[in-house]
Formats: C-alpha cells, structure tokens, sequence
C-alpha cells in the first residue's frame, strides 16, 4: 500500500518536475546567449574605442568614400589631395571617439530581448547575434554618434574642406550623394565597423565557447555546436 501510494504520488508530481527543467534549460539557454551578446558587445567597443581602434585596424579603417578616391586624379584640380590623409586621420579619430557612446544601447538591446528573439538568435547563422544588434540599434546608435562625430571633425577643421570639395565632387558627378558630406558618411562608416567587429566576436564565441572562460556559455553554446 505505501509503494503504490508513493507511486501515485510520483506520478503526480512529474510534469511539474519536468517542467521546472524545461524552464530551467530556457533560463540557462536565454542567459548564455545574453552573457555572449553583452561580452561580444562590450570587447567591440574596448577595440574600437581607443586609440587607432578605426586608424590601425585595417578591417575598419574609414577611407575617403571610393567614389572619391577614384575621381583622385581630377580632384587634384580642387587642391583635394594635400586634404586626403588629415581627412583620413580625423574621419577615424571621430570614429574612435563616438564608438564608446555604443556600449548603453548595446547592452539595453541585451537586457529587452524577448524569448522568441533568443530562440531566432540560437538557432540562426553565424552572425544572427549581428543582425539583431543592428535591427535594434542602427538608429538610435546614428542618432548618438552624429553629434560626437561633429564635435571631433570641427577639432581639427576638416569638415568643411570635405564638404566643400566633396560639393564640387558631386556637381562633376564623381561621388554619390550620400558620401557629400563628411559626418554622415564618418556615422555610416563607424556602424558598420562596429557591427563588424561584434560580428567577428560572436562567431569566436560560437567556435570556441570554452575559451570565453564562461561554464554557462561553454553549456549553451557547446550543446549548439554538437548537434
């Protein structure tokens, strides 16, 4: 009689016990990836946003718009090539300068994910992670740097070179209308090596979860890599 009522009494427990698994498994599954995502974050922004984290970094280095550097030999006209390597050197220094102002909306993109944003993230390519970061954040992030990307051309002086030749450039149809103008273009610029960078960490982090260091993001993501 106690064995059978034992039994019951098993029974009837069960699914509650398997489902505080289930729901412990999409706790763990949820946490990984938001640990992966605020560290991937956090190392983009320490690389970028120092000094030559854009000017030293050949994969994010912000040149002159192509479309510029093809029409060289004309805009030398214009006087546009004694500008080309300050214009170089303070795109990327702006950019260095208003990468740091990421790291809030990175992370408060991490802390709103919902489930179902996780679940597409973990079952998603190599750069899912990315594309979500750049869903959530490419706008207010362009809002963000703009102002900080002005503050640093207006420094050194340079913008309104920039302008003025880039001005001429579009007239002489040698450069796109987006690129005309330096802080803009230097904003674009500077979300894409972002993005870039975050890129290169979550696929790291995806390869190689044991090497974060982390026993949650080697169980997450090492249980993803062996199926």
């Amino acid at each position: 009689m106690r064995f059978f009522l034992a039994l019951f009494v098993g029974l009837c427990t069960l699914p509650a016990v398997a489902l505080d698994f289930a729901d412990l498994s999409r706790k763990d599954a949820v946490g990984g990836l938001k640990e992966a995502l605020t560290r991937g974050a956090e190392q983009a922004v320490g690389q970028l946003g120092r000094a030559d984290g854009f000017l030293g970094n050949d994969r994010v280095r912000i040149p002159l718009p192509p479309s510029l550097q093809k029409a060289e030999s004309v805009m030398r006209k214009f006087g546009a090539e004694k500008y080309a390597d300050r214009l170089t050197e303070a795109m990327n220094r702006a950019a260095e300068a208003a990468v740091v102002e990421a790291k809030p909306l990175l992370v408060k993109a991490v802390k709103e994910m919902s489930v179902d944003d996780a679940k597409a993230i973990l079952s998603g390519g190599d750069d899912a992670a990315t594309r979500y970061f750049r869903s959530e954040t490419a706008e207010p992030l362009a809002a963000k740097f703009l102002p900080v990307v002005q503050r640093a051309t207006k420094k050194v002086k340079v913008a309104e070179n920039y302008d003025a030749f880039a001005g001429k450039a579009v007239r002489y149809k040698l450069l796109d209308d987006k690129d005309a103008h330096l802080d803009q273009y230097v904003t674009a610029k500077t979300l894409d090596g972002l993005y870039a960078m975050i890129a290169e960490q979550e696929k790291q982090i995806r390869k190689d979860p044991v090497g974060t260091g982390s026993a949650l993001l080697q169980k997450v993501f090492g249980s993803l890599g062996g199926r």
